[in-house]
């Protein structure tokens, strides 16, 4: 498949419509090894703004994943207008932020837990979770994108932090043994998965009886027309994989979660995405 950028944004010689989902799968991790890398930038001068493959779509106006166009808004702000303490992260943990909320502050993490962060990216999430959980507890992340995980890494040992764990992997099959963790959090990756049932099916089986999925997501509140969910430039940015979140809901129904629910929302776009908090358990 020929994958090609101008500028800030990527075109394919395919729809998204016609690819298999290992064909979706490396467009997302190419467009966020540019992320990692720091080679997107939506910029005008020298300053840096809010722009990855979550803000690469060029007639985006609102959503909680990107601001408005041409907004100066740096990572970093983003991250603190989303609820996040950066005091002490490194850049190299804020630059690379590509979230559309912030599950840590809702998932209600305990000394001594072990939490897994799907799609962990350069670590922002896990590190606020592992001061949550303490020395006693552990954060694991799973990411596809190599880069991702080698930034995660190196921002690990720059904070110093050693309870957490970082696996390359797909959420769709991750590398995690049954019923070891206690709470699953997410932010603005499970969209990007070809497969949202097989995801929720894997968390359910990671997850410990009595665990928790808590999760920040783009859905969408009506379907998407086809030529705006059929741009790869609109997959990658968070939008053209949502989908509906009334079958959002079903597929963790349909994974065995009870209580699934959509605890908050925010940010609704002129597509009908927005961004949602999404909670789930499971049964004891």
């Amino acid at each position: 498949m020929d994958i090609q950028y101008f500028g800030d944004y990527m075109t394919s010689t395919k729809n998204v419509s016609e690819m298999e989902p290992d064909e979706i799968k490396e467009v997302v991790r190419k467009a966020y090894s540019r992320v990692a890398k720091g080679n997107v930038d939506c910029s005008e001068g020298t300053e840096t703004l809010v722009s990855s493959s979550c803000c690469e779509e060029p007639t985006q106006t609102s959503s909680s994943c990107c601001p408005p166009a041409k907004t100066k808004i740096t990572r970093m702000n983003l991250a603190d207008a989303l609820g996040y303490d950066t005091d002490g992260m490194p850049l190299s943990a804020t630059e690379s932020f590509a979230g559309c909320g912030n599950p840590v502050a809702l998932a209600s993490l305990k000394e001594g837990e072990v939490v897994l962060d799907l799609g962990s990216g350069a670590g922002l999430d896990m590190f606020v979770a592992s001061k949550k959980v303490g020395p006693s507890g552990k954060v694991i992340g799973v990411d596809m994108t190599p880069a991702m995980i080698e930034k995660a890494k190196k921002n690990a040992e720059e904070l110093g932090i050693t309870n957490v764990e970082f696996r390359f992997g797909d959420i769709e099959d991750m590398p995690v043994d049954d019923n070891s963790i206690d709470v699953v959090i997410s932010n603005c990756v499970i969209n990007l998965a070809p497969s949202k049932a097989k995801v929720f099916q894997e968390a359910y089986r990671v997850l410990k009886l009595g665990g928790r999925v808590m999760v920040s997501d783009m859905v969408l509140s009506k379907s998407l027309p086809q030529e705006v969910s059929d741009e790869v430039v609109t997959y990658t940015g968070c939008i053209g994989g949502a989908i509906l979140d009334e079958e959002y809901l079903q597929h963790m129904r349909d994974a065995g979660f009870a209580d699934a629910k959509i605890a908050s929302k925010a940010g609704e776009s002129i597509h009908g995405a927005y961004s949602a908090y999404v909670t789930g358990t499971k049964p004891e």
